[in-house]
């Protein structure tokens, strides 16, 4: 794991922000459930609070390559550019898994 700052924190604030949303979302759908809620409108909300959460992905996935990745590569370190674009492709897997 690296020492030095993740290549998202100049986003931080802005998927903070965006999580916090998320957290309302999925407050709702408890709320939603205890409200007895129609299936499929709780459904509904399911996919968009997952869909949310895959573009959060998405983003730190972004920032991943192009800070990390890219500032391995440009260092010529071939070993950890090999290593962060592997772990990236795992990632990539787990998220498109779940």
């Amino acid at each position: 794991m690296d020492t030095e700052q993740p290549g998202y924190s100049a986003d931080k604030q802005q998927l903070q922000a965006r999580l916090r949303r998320i957290e309302g979302q999925v407050r709702g759908l408890q709320r939603m459930i205890d409200e007895d809620t129609y299936c499929i409108d709780v459904l509904t909300q399911v996919a968009a609070v997952s869909k949310a959460l895959q573009g959060v992905g998405m983003q730190l996935l972004e920032e991943h390559l192009q800070h990390c990745v890219a500032g391995a590569a440009a260092s010529g370190d071939t070993d950890r550019t090999e290593a962060l674009v592997h772990e990236a492709t795992k990632a990539v897997e787990r998220m498109l898994r779940a």
